[in-house]
């Protein structure tokens, strides 16, 4: 029972943390104080997590998106409304096109600044598309919704998939050695000292 304690723990400080997820800062800690009352530092490496980003956040902004405008609310002031829940490049490029819409400038023009940010890039694609009407975008807004939640959920399903074929592997490393091993290396030894024997 010891030793899988001493094994999981030694997993933990040997694996690496994910790039993705964390990047390693060096830093230094105050331990202990010296003659002179100034602190002694020691140099450590302390992960310090990135923030991440939701990976529902675009699909429930388009969703949002498809609410204001289904209520009535004009395109500028509904990008505006969405512009607040989604990542800062894609705020700023609903915010620039609110601004150009509300300005009066032609749809090619006022969403070239969403074709721009590959978070928004696909709303302003339909947005183009769609440009006489606001129910239409509501239209497109809520299918990049189900569109961005099915491609999580198949995503997700992938790496569980994964997950189920890399788990067996460890599984396989340690019983085909025990079978080789208790069970073919017996009979092949009993096989051999009986041809030995008759010889």
């Amino acid at each position: 029972m010891a030793f899988a304690f001493v094994a999981a723990a030694a997993a933990v400080l040997v694996f690496p943390v994910p790039r993705a997820s964390a990047t390693r800062v060096r830093t230094a800690l105050p331990i202990a104080s010296d003659i002179d009352g100034g602190p002694v530092r020691l140099a450590a490496w302390v992960p310090q997590l990135r923030p991440r980003a939701e990976p529902l956040g675009l699909a429930a902004a388009w969703d949002l998106l498809a609410a204001c405008l289904r209520a009535g609310m004009p395109v500028p002031d509904a990008l505006g409304a969405i512009a607040g829940t989604v990542p800062t490049a894609a705020a700023e490029a609903l915010r620039r096109t609110g601004e150009l819409i509300a300005l009066g400038a032609a749809p090619d023009e006022a969403w070239r600044p969403a074709l721009g940010c590959a978070a928004t890039a696909p709303l302003a694609r339909a947005a183009r598309r769609t440009a006489r009407s606001g129910s239409a975008l509501a239209g497109a807004a809520a299918d990049l919704a189900a569109r961005a939640r099915a491609e999580l959920a198949e995503s997700a399903q992938e790496r569980a998939h994964r997950a189920g074929v890399l788990i067996t592997v460890p599984l396989g490393l340690c019983f085909l050695p025990a079978f080789l091993l208790l069970g073919v290396v017996p009979v092949v030894i009993g096989l051999a000292t009986r041809l030995t024997v008759t010889s």
